[in-house]
């Protein structure tokens, strides 16, 4: 049973339908198709819907979703066929084989494709050349067999009109090594005429328009399909632009597969000999019968390496042997030649598709394959068989289409009863016999020997004579006229469906369909002349000789008569329907929704047909036979078991089976249900939804549970993680810190005895952790070594240094060259260096400051030029005491011209040049001045006075006084 999908998309399994009526099963399948669920299960076997628009269920993401899984795992997919029928290969070692039927249009094609890609890519996962080259081959051959085996039709642009089964060769690893094909029933009279609105195969359509100019001039060919007779009626309907992409498709694919270029061009030369001979016409003249257009002779002989004369005489003459052994030509008439040029070209096609059939079979056969040594050799077969057929005008090749359909849905219901009845009895449940139509009734009709149709037209046409399509129908009148599925005007006259002497009607399981006689007995006795075998034969082209191996035989050596078309049919189809059932088969039943190809139509009508021939309605009451589903113990256990306290989380019972009935009782459903040596099964689909409703409710608070449970253990294993890791990093934080701690000792511990005390010395790089204390220890360190170098400086130069450790804690970075490598004269106007007469005034006039103010020491001394607010300049004096800054006149024995207070001071600012500007910053004034501008003053003294003046702030006035640094020269003007 597929996975459980939402209601509102319908039953993914029929098996599960309430009751088995047309009319639920196709409202199932309406609304599955309206909601894009594209495929449903009847149990085992897929009822795939085409869809006629492109759907996101294919690809490698998908593949990986069904690789392994069991069928009712995953919605319903073309892959769990596929998967199914490839486990129970490899697992049991058991032949299987996927049946894919449907009318045309169905997606069987396609679908047979999907299969074919989705054993490719989940085989031969070591890439092993071989197996590649196998896999591709097998993929290539679909485009190359589509291209000679399909055509246009009105229900479909790609329809396959013959049938394809295809045996696929595993290893004992489960690897594709080789395969082989075999085609059945090839459409050939597809060569001389389409319906209106169809086209004839791929294959001429391609090659004329998508061959290059060169390729079609040494064909002797025009790129317009109208030129050509057999074609012409569908060159309206060609598709340019796929045809031509299509050819290059099938040149690449035909080279992948291992064509020579030399078989290439001879299967494209024997196309355009097929185009040229539909164009041969036949004239009657006084004399005798001629060809029209004789230069199309000339071409033909040249595109099939034949004698000019010898290819001129076949289409012109039959040679016939005499009783005697004497060997006679005989004229064609019109009728004889037309048909004889028509029976040659669908003989040459035929056959052509049968070669390429072959060239393909010799490269993917199986080679040097021994058992012994490689293992047993197993085979998935896939079978792309054409669906059932009514026409509006059905004829021979509809019976044999619709006989194969009879045949086949024979065996599937057989094989279908087989399986549940085996089913049944291994688990000991008692088997209800089910109604259905058995359709052998139908097949004897047919294929009876000495009384069916095609013994019957057998008969006619080895009767000798002249025997008509009429007589035929005459003769099965006779015969059958009282089968209950045979029928026709004159069996029942009343019927004017049927017109008297051309129709017959057989009753089909899948309906009734009229088929008319007409070219019964030509296309049964496919007589192609003696002549033309043996022309072919005697070409030089090997291709065409291999073609026609009968050839070889003389006009008067005797053979047996060939067997029919029909019966030659019928024992292949014999064959594969033994074969079919030497495996273990799988199903997929293709519905077309619509004859428009629109991805939205529903039609009712044409769906429900198609039901009926398919049988899947007849295939729904034998998979349920009393019971609507079953499931081993152990999986139905997995997923109801939330649904019943004695088996939730897990049973304590002796066996799954005593689990499964204390979960049923429990639900009381034990009148629902049967009990199997290793099965439930259940009757009715309620009880099943009953369980599936229960189980929707439970899931969410299981899944609740869940994520509860596996978000604490995600929570405590990170906390373990995290209580490791701190652990960890405590660890390597110590081992870093005594690592760090060590080498500081290390390289620290004698910088006592230093000259420098370790000003040298390279600090070591911190761990993180302690990069504070590393900027500590720097500091700490270079206290020490300040203490160090302090303890030596005698005390009459502290004064110096401490004035010199002010300005650079203002001036650092902001001023280049503040005088910090020169001694420090401070009282500059005392010292003899300026002028010793004008020392002896400035001490003087200190001095009497000194009695009159009471002030302790200079601080600061030396000439300047003051410079005023109209930017005039004067020489003055500048004396700074710990309590007045002084401005005095050098010229008048140092008078002082002002005095101002210190604690007025509120500021001092320099420039960041070079340059002897300062200025005081004044309650509600400023006083500017310049250093060193009398003559004998070129010392740079700026930074001197900022340190005096900071360190003696800093020491007797409040900390609010700023001492700044100017980063721009002044402009004097407006100070």
């Amino acid at each position: 049973m597929a996975e459980q999908e939402s209601l509102e998309f319908g039953k993914a399994d029929f098996v599960l339908l309430d009751q088995v009526t047309m009319e639920d099963f196709m409202d199932n399948l309406k609304l599955r198709f309206e909601k894009g669920r594209i495929y449903t299960y009847i149990g085992e076997v897929v009822v795939s819907m085409n869809p006629y628009r492109q759907m996101e269920l294919y690809g490698k993401e998908m593949i990986e979703q069904y690789r392994g899984r069991e069928l009712y795992e995953r919605p319903p997919h073309l892959y769990a066929v596929a998967d199914a029928a490839y486990k129970a290969m490899k697992r049991r070692a058991k032949d299987t084989c996927i049946v894919i039927s449907g009318e045309s249009g169905a997606g069987k094609t396609e679908a047979s494709k999907y299969i074919m890609q989705y054993i490719a890519a989940i085989t031969n996962p070591t890439q092993r050349a071989e197996v590649e080259r196998v896999k591709n081959v097998l993929l290539k051959s679909n485009c190359v067999l589509e291209a000679f085996g399909n055509a246009k039709t009105n229900r479909n642009d790609n329809s396959s009109r013959f049938g394809k089964y295809m045996d696929i060769n595993f290893d004992f690893k489960g690897d594709p090594t080789g395969g082989h094909i075999n085609n059945y029933l090839l459409e050939k009279s597809r060569i001389l005429q389409q319906q209106p609105g169809e086209r004839n195969f791929h294959a001429f359509f391609q090659l004329l328009l998508g061959a290059s100019n060169a390729s079609l001039d040494s064909l002797h060919l025009s790129r317009d399909p109208a030129t050509y007779r057999f074609i012409r009626e569908g060159a309206s309907n060609n598709s340019v632009g796929n045809d031509k992409a299509n050819y290059q498709a099938v040149a690449d694919a035909m080279k992948v597969i291992g064509f020579s270029p030399e078989e290439k061009d001879s299967v494209y030369k024997i196309l355009a000999a097929i185009l040229h001979l539909g164009n041969v016409n036949f004239v009657t003249t006084q004399e005798a019968m001629e060809i029209e257009n004789s230069e199309l002779v000339a071409y033909l002989a040249e595109l099939t390496s034949t004698d000019p004369e010898s290819l001129l005489n076949a289409l012109l003459f039959r040679t016939v042997a005499t009783g005697g052994g004497d060997v006679i030509q005989k004229d064609h008439s019109t009728s004889e030649a037309n048909y004889a040029r028509d029976a040659c070209a669908k003989a040459i096609y035929e056959r052509l598709f049968c070669w390429i059939v072959e060239r393909i079979n010799k490269v993917i056969e199986v080679k040097n394959y021994d058992a012994r040594i490689h293992g047993k050799n197993t085979v998935i077969g896939v079978l792309d068989i054409y669906g059932f057929e009514i026409f509006d005008n059905n004829s021979f090749e509809q019976f044999c289409i619709n006989y194969c359909n009879e045949k086949l849905q024979q065996l599937f219901i057989e094989l279908i009863l087989q399986q549940e009845q085996a089913e049944y009895q291994r688990e000991g449940i008692e088997w209800q016999h089910i109604e259905y139509f058995n359709n052998q009734i139908i097949v004897d009709l047919v294929e009876e020997p000495h009384k069916g149709i095609i013994a019957v037209l057998d008969e006619a046409c080895l009767t000798v004579g002249n025997v008509t399509d009429t007589l035929f129908l005459e003769s099965m009148n006779t015969r059958l006229g009282r089968h209950p599925h045979y029928t026709s005007r004159k069996v029942n006259p009343t019927d004017k469906s049927m017109e008297f002497g051309r129709d017959f009607r057989i009753k089909h399981y899948a309906g009734d369909v009229t088929y008319s006689v007409e070219g019964f007995l030509d296309k049964n006795k496919d007589t192609l002349f003696q002549d033309f075998k043996r022309l072919m034969y005697n070409s030089t082209d090997p291709v065409l000789q291999e073609m026609w191996p009968e050839g070889k035989q003389s006009i008067t050596e005797v053979t047996k008569r060939p067997l029919t078309a029909a019966t030659l049919f019928k024992n292949s189809i014999v064959a594969l329907v033994e074969n079919l059932a030497s495996k273990e088969p799988y199903y997929v039943r293709c519905i077309k929704p619509n004859d428009q190809k629109s991805p939205l139509l529903f039609d009712a009508e044409r769906c429900c047909h198609q039901v009926a021939y398919l049988g899947l309605l007849e295939n729904v009451r034998v998979r349920r036979a009393g019971f609507a589903y079953r499931q081993p113990y152990d999986r139905f256990l997995l997923r109801y078991k939330m649904t019943c306290e004695y088996t939730w989380p897990n049973h304590l019972m002796a066996t799954d089976r005593e689990a499964t009935q204390a979960l049923i009782e429990h639900h009381r459903f034990q009148s629902d249900v049967a009990y199997g040596t290793s099965k439930i099964f259940i009757r009715t689909p309620r009880t099943l939804f009953s369980l599936e409703q229960e189980r929707a409710q439970l899931v969410p608070i299981i899944v609740l549970l869940l994520q509860k449970a596996w978000r604490g253990a995600l929570a405590r294993k990170r906390c373990r993680i995290l209580r490791a890791v701190y652990a960890i990093m405590a660890h390597y934080k110590r081992y870093k810190v005594k690592i760090y701690l060590m080498e500081l000792v290390q390289r620290f511990q004698a910088v006592r005895s230093t000259p420098d005390y370790g000003k040298s010395v390279a600090w070591p790089q911190p761990p993180a952790v302690l990069e504070q204390f590393h900027e500590n220890s720097k500091l700490i360190f270079r206290r020490w070594r300040a203490r160090q170098i302090v303890k030596n400086i005698p005390p009459s130069d502290m004064e110096q240094i401490t004035a010199k450790v002010a300005a650079l804690g203002v001036l650092q970075g902001l001023r280049k060259d503040w005088g910090c490598c020169r001694g420090w004269g401070r009282n500059y106007l005392v010292s003899a260096g300026e002028n010793p007469s004008m020392a002896d005034q400035f001490a003087k006039r200190v001095a009497a400051l000194k009695e009159k103010v009471h002030f302790r020491s200079v601080l600061f001394s030396c000439h300047v030029r003051k410079i005023n607010l109209c930017n005039k300049s004067t020489d003055r004096a500048l004396l700074i005491t710990d309590q007045h800054l002084y401005k005095m006149e050098p010229r008048k024995q140092y008078k002082v011209m002002r005095a101002i207070p210190l604690n007025m001071v509120t500021g001092l600012s320099v420039t960041s040049g070079e340059d002897q500007l300062v200025v005081f910053h004044i309650q509600n004034h400023g006083l500017v001045v310049c250093l060193h501008k009398m003559p004998l003053g070129n010392d740079n003294r700026v930074g001197e006075l900022v340190g005096v003046m900071v360190e003696h702030f800093r020491r007797y006035f409040q900390p609010q006084t700023s001492f700044t640094s100017c980063r721009r020269n002044w402009k004097l003007e407006g100070i």
